[in-house]
């Protein structure tokens, strides 16, 4: 099974895109750094690289381009002649071939270039040619920019081409336009062709796949084909007869037998003698669609007409099959599926037939028979055994076929005239005492009065407050009754209400109990936000604890307490004037700050707390040795904490990135000549602290020691 894929072919760039590419790609595979003091063996190496490399980078992409985009040659006829209808071979082979010549001609510029390069004598010499040979690739490949761009073009719309297998089982539906082919490609597969009531909807070939009989098959909705010449056929036209001429499948020839496509049925029979010979050695079938709009009956010619397509039709069946009519000519309605799944089984069924018969007459067929038995079951005596259906599943079945199937609004809406003609009625959903009274017109005048008149617009507002105050009764009557005790006889009026009293008054402490269980206020210390009543005050703790016969004063001074932060108290000083004599006994107030900041009340770091899980002091004291030791490594490394894993870059590379030559070294010789020009001079500072060599002086000398070392490098690549 051969399948094209055109979706894999690579994008073509543009001619300046192209070039943008193969340059940038040399310029960073290859070295860039070259001087003149190099042999000029290794300057000619160099360049020669370059244009190597930039050739084989043109040869590969061309060739990629070359090999992906199919030969018409090579492929299948059906999509050979299909490009041929959409882009003209003529100019898609002139286009391939133009990308051909410049892969040729790009190879002997590098050829005729590398030659020059061998010969080149200084490095100037050799850069030029270098240009020159990139140079001349690049003009190469502009000039066949408008070919690259064609290409690109071809492969964009060649992705969008459906994926025909040209060998497998296929039904093809053909026939004038709007005549329901795409219909009922819709109905048999799970294709969503676009549908519409005017002519040409279908402008290319479209693809689904069906089952019968556990095979997949492949049904290819072709675009409406006319009843002209050849030569004025379009590019639309020309894929279905594309498809006709080369896929060995089952025709369905659609015949709309209503005329409401705009075609009657002298020219739709006219169009399938004209291309009755594209449907030899293939099944046809030809389906006469849209009965389910008024016929008015069919005139004789027209019906002489349709037998004889039907006549021509029977000459598809071959010679060794069933000569019967059945499957020929048959009819159905797209719009109600009445005969949709027959012809749909008729066209599988005479292409299985057909393909069957061609595989018996082949040869391979010899190989296999002999492996092949087919065993015939034969009676073991003359008893009837019928097939045994259970007699609940009879029952279910009898029940299911009595019941009648419930019409959906869409089963209404298609009834009555489709989308936008029918409304569905809100009113028919109404619990009325009588159901005809659902669809009565409410009037607006009744016995000589407006209706309107007799409504009440806050009817809803009091409904809801009858509701309110029905609910508060019951409410006070499930209370007085739930006050009620057995016994009630035993107790005076009296004694009842005061029992209900202390009842009632019980239920809300219970009630309230919960209340603040829920919230923030049965916490012990009850927060200002939480106490916005100002229930929980110290008037209140007073009037409790008074009643108790307990002295409030020492809580509500603790409470106090609480409330209000420390304050600093006031120094002895101040207490006692700024005037007052130091007496002996008495410290002053700096003293006793002094005392107050010289040491915290907190433990030391090495004593050891009940529940850390240290035994001593020792123990104590190593511990905190080993977590010291543990984080010196770390603030060593300067690191932020135990998950710091930044690498700081130690190499930054813009200061280290480049190739180093020959002569970056002199800088390290001359700073360590200088070093050693300091460490002689002897600088002998007074007290005065003048020196005793001027800096001019120092200066003469550094520039001597560059002058030397200067002359040394120069005769040693003299030497060289």
């Amino acid at each position: 099974m051969v399948q094209y894929n055109f979706k894999k072919i690579t994008v073509v760039p543009p001619g300046k895109d192209f070039i943008d590419i193969i340059l940038s790609r040399t310029q960073r595979q290859t070295p860039t750094v070259v001087h003149k003091g190099y042999a000029i063996n290794r300057i000619r190496q160099f360049y020669m690289r370059k244009v190597r490399y930039t050739q084989q980078n043109f040869y590969e992409k061309l060739s990629t381009i070359i090999d992906e985009f199919p030969r018409l040659d090579d492929i299948h006829p059906f999509y050979g002649d299909l490009l041929h209808v959409l882009y003209n071979k003529d100019h898609y082979k002139l286009a391939l071939g133009q990308i051909n010549t410049a892969r040729n001609i790009i190879a002997k510029i590098s050829k005729d270039y590398l030659r020059l390069l061998k010969y080149g004598d200084t490095l100037y010499r050799c850069k030029c040619l270098k240009v020159a040979a990139l140079g001349r690739m690049c003009t190469v490949l502009k000039r066949i920019s408008p070919s690259l761009a064609y290409l690109e073009q071809i492969r964009q719309h060649m992705a969008r081409l459906p994926s025909i297998d040209p060998n497998t089982r296929t039904i093809l539906i053909c026939g004038y336009p709007n005549v329901g082919k795409s219909s009922f490609m819709n109905k048999v597969t799970r294709a969503d062709v676009d549908v519409q009531p005017y002519a040409f909807t279908t402008k290319s070939l479209f693809v689904g796949h069906a089952d019968y009989k556990y095979l997949r098959y492949q049904v290819i909705d072709t675009p409406g084909i006319l009843d002209r010449p050849f030569e004025d056929r379009n590019i639309i036209e020309m894929c279905s007869i594309t498809a006709l001429a080369h896929l060995r499948a089952a025709v369905l020839f659609f015949l709309d037998i209503s005329g409401s496509c705009g075609y009657t049925i002298a020219q739709q029979a006219a169009l399938f003698h004209s291309i009755k010979s594209l449907f030899m050695n293939k099944p046809l079938v030809i389906v006469c669609n849209k009965t389910d709009l008024p016929l008015d009956g069919l005139s004789e010619e027209d019906m002489k007409l349709v037998m004889e397509m039907k006549s021509e039709a029977m000459k598809t069946i071959p010679q060794g099959g069933d000569p019967s009519e059945e499957g020929v000519l048959l009819t159905m309605s797209a719009l109600t599926d009445e005969g949709v799944m027959a012809v749909k089984n008729a066209a599988c069924e005479r292409l299985l037939e057909q393909r069957v018969e061609i595989k018996m007459k082949s040869k391979k067929i010899n190989d296999c028979l002999n492996r092949f038995h087919v065993a015939m079951p034969k009676p073991r005596d003359n008893r009837d055994r019928p097939t045994c259906i259970p007699q609940a599943v009879l029952e279910a079945q009898a029940i299911a076929a009595a019941k009648e199937k419930k019409k959906l609004e869409r089963d209404l809406e298609n009834e009555n005239g489709g989308a936008g003609v029918y409304s569905a009625s809100l009113k028919k959903h109404y619990l009325l005492a009588d159901d005809e009274w659902k669809e009565d017109i409410l009037p607006e005048i009744l016995d000589g009065h407006n209706v309107a008149d007799f409504l009440d617009p806050d009817i809803l507002e009091r409904c809801e407050e009858l509701e309110r105050e029905e609910g508060l009764r019951l409410e006070e009557e499930a209370a007085q009754d739930a006050f009620m005790i057995d016994g009630h006889d035993e107790l005076t009026e009296e004694q009842r209400e005061i029992l209900g009293k202390i009842r009632k008054k019980k239920a809300m402490l219970i009630q309230e109990h919960r209340m603040k269980k829920s919230t923030a206020e049965s916490r012990p210390i009850v927060p200002r936000k939480h106490d916005k009543d100002r229930k929980f005050t110290t008037k209140r703790l007073g009037r409790q604890l008074t009643s108790m016969g307990v002295d409030p004063t020492a809580a509500v001074n603790r409470l106090r307490s609480q409330s209000r932060g420390r304050k600093r108290e006031r120094s002895l000083s101040r207490a006692d004037g700024d005037d007052a004599m130091d007496v002996d006994g008495q410290h002053s107030d700096k003293k006793l700050r002094t005392r107050s900041r010289s040491r915290s009340k907190s433990r030391p770091i090495e004593e050891v707390v009940p529940g850390d899980g240290i035994r001593d002091v020792a123990q104590k004291k190593k511990a905190i040795k080993k977590s010291r030791d543990s984080v010196k490594n770390r603030n060593k490394e300067a690191r932020r904490g135990e998950a710091d894993r930044v690498i700081p870059t130690l190499k930054p590379k813009h200061l280290f990135s480049g190739k180093r030559g020959v002569g970056k070294t002199q800088r390290r010789c001359l700073q360590s000549l200088d070093q050693e020009l300091l460490d002689h001079c002897h600088f002998s500072c007074g007290a005065s602290g003048e020196a005793s060599v001027s800096i001019w002086q120092l200066e003469i000398l550094l520039s001597i020691a560059i002058l030397f070392l200067s002359g040394i490098c120069s005769v040693f690549r003299f030497v060289c």
